[in-house]
């Protein structure tokens, strides 16, 4: 039997819907709304037992989002900061990392929004900012995941993106995450983009993003934005920059601070080690370190960008049989957010990088993390093992230290209640990479020329900490440091203190000599030599130092006939006429002229201007500037046309005057060109006569080759003989016997007259032909000037 479905009739027509379902459902909305309300008001996070997402005041999407997402019980944070930031109260929270601190405020981002009733014409209703892209970009993904069955519109905003693009789709966005400079420039350049109507602002890392140098434009940003809005604040650690932050943005904040009664301010399934090696044999543990772990997932963190890319470049080349990925800040965003993917997604790997991955990112399984290079305080160690060991899940971190940095670190460790414990390197698992090294950068100058670089950034980083207890410059073996990057002499440091630079500037000469060292007193100190070691030519290469730096500029100084030569002949700088004088011979003086660019002169008057003229950077200067041209179609350069100005018109006369020199000049321009054009005309004139007489005078001797009557003449007489012997040869056509003696050759016979046939059909089949042939004039020459034409064209007149 067949049944019918609801909304149609017997006759199977549909039925016209009606505006009452909707009504209906705008009122169920409503209704949920104002229940929803009511359980935010009746909610009591401080006597409540939260422990999963289900025992929250949500809405539908959100709570769908999550289980969606899989999120079901809560963390501490997430338990204590989600219930007052729903009540819309102003949050100050700090937890460890990895607890779970960026859903504790997206959930409230999503609810504020959400019970507002916000739509996309209602402009900018939540901000959330990162101080990283690497974080903004997680926080960005997260969002997607939780929000999926919400209908608001949210936008990612970073560096490294278009401008323009980015602009087009601000006004359309509710939930915007942001980097804290690129926000500013929008505020600044983008034209209609408001804030005035901000419901929630997230600052993510708080502490992070004034510890960068942002300090200045998120006070700018919040200048920017309305002072009745909700503030939510979280970090890993507090410090007193953000509390004089909350002070100015946030009203009678809730502080939470999750972890602060803890043992330990790092998780406690976290397994600590640190180790001191020098600092040219950080390299060497390193290698050693990633070789001695190939099936883990690794993070070295290293102080600057440009050490980053030395090691990467270098243990590349090595290859220690684990894939080596690299990411520091002056990378394209499109590369640093496809090595974040592949490290993600990646088993086994070793991420080489700097601080910009060191706070709020999520890198799953990370089974090591490395510091090669020392953090900068606390804070930063912190942060920096916060990417293994997240979410209660094990992990190990490894710290290296140089030994006039252990002390000093291990007291900021200790007062920070971070548990680390000291680990030795084996001797059998330590594997000598310096040779290596050196060789790659011999072999490849721009493997030693990032070498460099790595050098000078990282004497830098040191040189600029303020912690002084912990870094100081003076304590580090950098020349060793400078051997084990491979580079044959050590860097110059521009950020040395005075005294030390006085010290090297004050070194005696024996100090400065190639091949050996000498102490203070001028006694030579002798290296104690390794038994049985083998020295190759690249040893010596890298032990040379400056040995004809100096000999060439001292040979110079020495004049060319010296009797002593116990003492250097010193020349005394002589300026002007005094030394002209003095190389004539007391004369008057005559100093070379040589002339240079543009008309000017160069007076030659000592050695460095005579050098000056061998350069052509140098002399520069003294060339001018060019003046502009055009090329017509004949390829003839010309100037380009200005227009004048109309007072330099002015000065030069009137119209009428002008007018009257321009013609006069032109005139006499025409008569110059007629007088060569009359000169020219004559000249061919005289040949073609010459020409012609010429010709009239071989016709009249009887010569066969007369020059344009004939055909062209051969190349030699002899080959003209052969041709008329060839010639005469030949039988005589057109009747009779032929004399084939070789007799002279008879004119051929005229052709015989039929027997109807008179002289008059003669004369009249010539005319005939006359007629259908025309009249043929021989030009000997081709015609070159008006005369030569007026002269044909009379002849052909003629006919």
């Amino acid at each position: 039997m067949p049944t019918r479905t609801s909304g149609s009739q017997p006759n199977g027509k549909k039925r016209k819907h009606n505006a009452e379902p909707k009504s209906l459902k705008r009122k169920r909305v409503q209704d949920d709304l104002q229940e929803l309300l009511k359980k935010v008001d009746d909610f009591d996070p401080k006597t409540a037992e939260i422990t999963k997402f289900t025992d929250l005041p949500l809405s539908t999407p959100t709570a769908s989002g999550l289980e969606a997402s899989h999120f079901q019980n809560l963390t501490d944070i997430q338990a204590k900061a989600v219930g007052p930031a729903l009540k819309s109260r102003d949050i100050l929270g700090a937890a460890k990392t990895g607890s779970g601190k960026t859903l504790a405020f997206l959930v409230p981002v999503l609810e504020a929004l959400f019970r507002a009733q916000w739509t996309e014409h209602d402009g900018l209703g939540a901000l959330v900012i990162s101080p990283t892209r690497e974080l903004a970009v997680q926080t960005f993904e997260v969002l997607r995941k939780i929000g999926r069955y919400h209908t608001f519109s949210a936008g990612l905003i970073i560096g490294g993106k278009s401008l323009r693009e980015e602009a087009e789709r601000l006004g359309r966005m509710n939930i915007l995450i942001c980097t804290p400079g690129r926000m500013l420039q929008h505020l600044d350049q983008t034209a209609g983009f408001s804030v005035d109507s901000l419901q929630v602002l997230v600052l993510d890392e708080a502490d992070r993003i004034m510890d960068m140098g942002f300090q200045t434009a998120v006070d700018a940003l919040l200048e920017h934005l309305p002072k009745s809005r909700q503030t939510l604040l979280f970090s890993a650690t507090q410090s007193r920059k953000v509390s004089d932050l909350a002070r100015l943005s946030l009203k009678d904040p809730e502080y939470i601070a999750v972890h602060e009664a803890a043992a330990s301010a790092t998780p406690t399934t976290l397994t600590q080690h640190y180790l001191v090696t020098p600092l040219p044999e950080k390299l060497d543990t390193l290698y050693s370190f990633i070789k001695s772990n190939l099936k883990s997932k690794i993070i070295v963190f290293m102080s600057s960008g440009k050490q980053v890319r030395f090691v990467y470049e270098s243990f590349r080349h090595l290859q220690p049989g684990i894939p080596l990925l690299h990411l520091h800040g002056r990378q394209k965003q499109v590369a640093r957010m496809e090595i974040t993917r592949r490290f993600t997604s990646a088993q086994f790997s070793c991420l080489l990088a700097t601080d910009v991955v060191a706070r709020g990112v999520d890198f799953p399984s990370v089974d090591w993390v490395v510091q090669m290079d020392a953090p900068e305080d606390a804070d930063t160690y912190v942060h920096r093992v916060g990417r293994t060991a997240r979410y209660e899940r094990d992990g190990k971190a490894v710290l290296f230290l140089d030994p006039s940095e252990e002390e000093g670190m291990l007291k900021r460790l200790e007062l920070k209640k971070v548990p680390i414990q000291k680990v030795n390197v084996r001797d059998k698992k330590k594997k000598q990479i310096t040779q290596q090294i050196q060789d790659m950068c011999f072999h490849n100058p721009d493997l030693k020329y990032l070498g460099q670089k790595a050098f000078i950034s990282y004497t830098r980083s040191v040189g600029l900490q303020k912690d002084k207890d912990v870094f100081d410059i003076r304590a580090l073996d950098l020349e060793g440091y400078s051997v084990s990057l491979g580079l044959p002499e050590m860097p110059r440091v521009k950020h040395q203190k005075a005294e030390d630079i006085k010290k090297i500037k004050n070194r005696s000469r024996a100090e400065l000599s190639s091949g050996s060292e000498y102490d203070s007193d001028g006694e030579k100190i002798k290296k104690p030599k390794k038994k049985d070691e083998v020295r190759t030519k690249y040893d010596r290469m890298f032990e040379r130092q400056n040995q004809d730096v100096l000999s060439t500029h001292y040979s110079n100084l020495r004049p060319e006939a010296e009797e002593d030569d116990d003492f250097f002949g010193v020349k005394r700088v002589l300026e002007g006429d005094e030394l002209d004088r003095e190389a004539n011979g007391g004369a008057a003086p005559a100093s070379k002229v040589v002339p240079v660019y543009g008309g000017q002169e160069l007076i030659i008057d000592s050695k460095r201007r005579e050098k000056l003229i061998k350069s052509k950077k140098q002399m520069l200067k003294y060339k001018g500037k060019g003046t502009k041209l055009v090329f017509d179609d004949d390829g003839e350069a010309h100037q380009i046309y200005e227009l004048q100005d109309e007072d330099d018109f002015q000065q030069e006369g009137s119209a009428e005057a002008l007018r009257q020199r321009f013609v006069e000049e032109e005139a006499e321009r025409v008569r110059e060109a007629d007088v060569d054009d009359k000169q020219l005309a004559r000249e061919k004139r005289q040949e073609k006569k010459a020409k012609r007489k010429e010709r009239e005078r071989m016709e009249e001797a009887g010569e066969t080759d007369v020059p344009g009557r004939n055909a062209p003449a051969l190349g030699t007489s002899e080959d003209a003989e052969n041709a008329l012997d060839f010639l005469r040869s030949l039988p005589v056509s057109g009747g009779g016997d032929g004399d084939s003696d070789g007799g002279e050759d008879e004119p051929p016979a005229k052709k015989a007259k039929k027997w109807f046939q008179d002289d008059s059909d003669d004369e009249a089949e010539k005319k005939k032909k006359q007629k259908g042939r025309g009249k043929v004039i021989e030009v000997t020459d081709e015609p070159n000037n008006l005369e030569d034409l007026e002269a044909l064209a009379t002849g052909l007149l003629d006919d």
